[in-house]
């Protein structure tokens, strides 16, 4: 029947290496069976023939926001990268309890639930850490280089088996004694030098994107006179009812707390003068009706990165998105995020994200004053994000409104600086996608030496590193 698929087995066929006797269909789709075969055409090993494989800590995780420990959880790792933007540290006291879990240079971390299968090498950068109980720990030998092991479990013939072995009912979950069955083609040592390159070379390229924000920043806060700026830890402000409820309307303690008019004294006192978000922005909150059949990018608060950058995006099509898909967005339009506990949120819309659609849990923002990357960092910077939680109120999601945010005072940075922010903020971003394309070429090269060979694979990578250099 049209439509349908059909696979035969031999019993000693369907027996072997499935200890778990399986019978689902999905586990012998046409598709896996092909990748399986492809695999073992060229050769492999079990992850257990040449790594320890463990897990994170599994009692429940004491968090201290003054430790420097980062915990690495489920949602850390993507493609080849870390993604440390949500700030989660582990006290040093549980660090020290738990060393089997705490991680170590070139451990691989895999991501065991969510998005399984998500997996990235550790580096300096990123200890001292710890992990939790939602990812698996792979430490390998000699025989194999790390970068390479992540590069192939991304790939489509490392992705089918995390998918394929992941077991659950309300949640899947990939179990440790599956990761170790999993099995990596068992190319040369010669062709995973060459992947090892590609993924450290972007990883310098990331680290540079970022370095390149944070000047950029730092530029900011210079131009405001933020360098040794310390707002009060005064805890009681006493207003008279006409300089408080009388004039805002707030009635909560927070909203009148010292530190926020010290950070609107900084802004107002700014020496090429200010004006109200109202006056400097322009706030795009027109509704946008997705159509049925047509397929949009979804941009939402998961898909903002640390350094202002889109992530990201889900395609689907009009009538399955949520009904939050109503703001639509364009190329230099800035987006921020309305909800307390994730303002910082904020991300530059490029080209490839034209005519996007977001979450209306963002505002979509862009001016004629600000060019769009001083707006970028404006948003993100510490005043302003401290005059932004100032304006949230709410009880069951905690917010702040268009009223609260049109009132915020925005600084009119001169356009020297503006240019100068501009020039650090596009190399930040230009870097970030070279990063992003050298990840990309590594994962398709390792597809390329299984389904070819490994010299072609190893053309490939030169003719496509040479083009994205001159680009």
């Amino acid at each position: 029947m049209e439509g349908l698929e059909a696979v035969e087995f031999r019993l000693s066929d369907f027996l072997y290496d499935n200890i778990d006797f399986r019978i689902d269909s999905e586990y012998f789709l046409k598709s896996n069976l092909f990748y399986l075969e492809k695999i073992k055409e060229v050769g492999y090993k079990l992850i257990n023939d040449f790594a320890y494989v463990t897990d994170g800590i599994h009692s429940s995780i004491d968090y201290c926001e003054k430790s420097n420990v980062k915990l690495i959880s489920a949602t850390s790792p993507r493609e080849n990268y870390f993604d440390t933007s949500r700030d989660v540290f582990i006290s040093e006291i549980a660090h020290s309890k738990n060393p089997r879990t705490a991680l170590k240079e070139n451990d691989i971390i895999l991501s065991t639930v969510g998005t399984i299968g998500n997996c990235a090498v550790v580096t300096k950068n990123i200890l001292p850490a710890n992990s939790d109980r939602h990812v698996g720990i792979i430490r390998c030998n000699e025989e194999f280089l790390p970068n390479y092991i992540s590069t192939f479990l991304l790939t489509k013939y490392g992705r089918f088996q995390t998918w394929r072995e992941s077991t659950g009912n309300v949640q899947l979950n990939l179990f440790i004694y599956k990761i170790r069955t999993i099995r990596i083609a068992n190319l040369s040592s010669l062709f995973q030098r060459e992947i090892n390159i590609l993924v450290k070379t972007a990883n310098i390229n990331r680290d540079d994107s970022l370095e390149r924000y944070i000047r950029a920043e730092l530029i900011l806060l210079k131009t405001l006179g933020l360098n040794d700026f310390e707002p009060s830890q005064e805890p009681i402000n006493i207003k008279s009812f006409s300089e408080s409820f009388g004039s805002s309307g707030r009635l909560d303690a927070e909203y009148y707390q010292k530190k926020y008019e010290n950070y609107h004294s900084l802004v107002s006192s700014y020496s090429k003068g200010y004006d109200s978000f109202a006056t400097v922005c322009i706030l795009k909150n027109e509704k946008f009706t997705p159509k049925d059949n047509i397929e949009y990018k979804y941009i939402e608060l998961s898909n903002i990165g640390k350094a202002g950058e889109i992530t990201g995006c889900t395609l689907e099509l009009g009538k399955l998105l949520p009904t939050r898909a109503r703001l639509k967005v364009n190329t230099n339009d800035v987006i921020i995020s309305s909800i307390e506990g994730s303002l910082e949120s904020c991300a530059l819309v490029t080209p490839e994200y034209n005519n996007a659609i977001c979450s209306t849990g963002f505002y979509v923002v862009n001016s004629k004053m600000i060019n769009p990357e001083t707006l970028l960092v404006l948003f993100k910077s510490r005043p302003i994000q401290n005059l932004m939680k100032k304006g949230c109120s709410g009880t069951i999601l905690t917010a702040i409104s268009k009223n609260e945010l049109e009132r915020i005072p925005i600084p009119l940075v001169d356009l020297a600086t503006q240019e100068v922010i501009k020039k650090h903020i596009n190399e930040s971003f230009k870097l970030k996608k070279q990063s992003e394309h050298l990840l990309e070429i590594a994962k398709r090269a390792v597809e390329m030496a299984i389904e070819e060979n490994e010299e072609t694979a190893i053309e490939y990578i030169e003719r496509s590193t040479k083009i994205a250099e001159m680009s």
